[in-house]
């Protein structure tokens, strides 16, 4: 089988875990196939990029606890990486990850807050530069 060689951006506005652990997951499945990752966050996603907030990520909290608490059950069952560990292994294996510059003051952060690897995204620049070349 041939390795996927494409540009990829992979976009997470949310900062449910479940949500956040496919992106995560998504994304890693496609740098080790060969292709070119950006980890875009923005709206509510800035959250799972910041190095305290992404340790306390919830799983299905619009849903009855026992629900959210079932899956995080299975998760450890399945010796899953946390999606810390996973966004740390994303950076190592030279993933581009981006926050959006306009929803970071919403949650009164900083870049000093995010996780080591994660860099403002040019508002100007980023469609044009990341988003349509990982259409091409």
């Amino acid at each position: 089988m041939s390795k996927i060689t494409k540009n990829v951006s992979i976009m997470c506005f949310h900062d449910e875990l479940c949500q956040v652990y496919n992106a995560l997951m998504t994304a890693l499945s496609l740098l080790r196939e060969g292709s070119k990752v950006t980890l875009f966050s923005g709206s509510r996603g800035v959250n799972a990029i910041h190095k305290d907030k992404i340790k306390e990520l919830k799983c299905l909290p619009d849903q009855p606890k026992e629900m959210g608490d079932a899956v995080m059950k299975k998760m450890e069952e399945m010796e899953l990486p946390s999606a810390e560990e996973l966004l740390f292994m994303l950076w190592k294996k030279g993933a581009q990850i981006l926050a959006c510059p306009l929803n970071v003051p919403f949650f009164g952060m900083a870049k000093a807050d995010f996780v080591d690897g994660a860099e403002f995204a040019n508002p100007g620049t980023y469609y044009k530069d990341i988003v349509i070349q990982a259409q091409t």
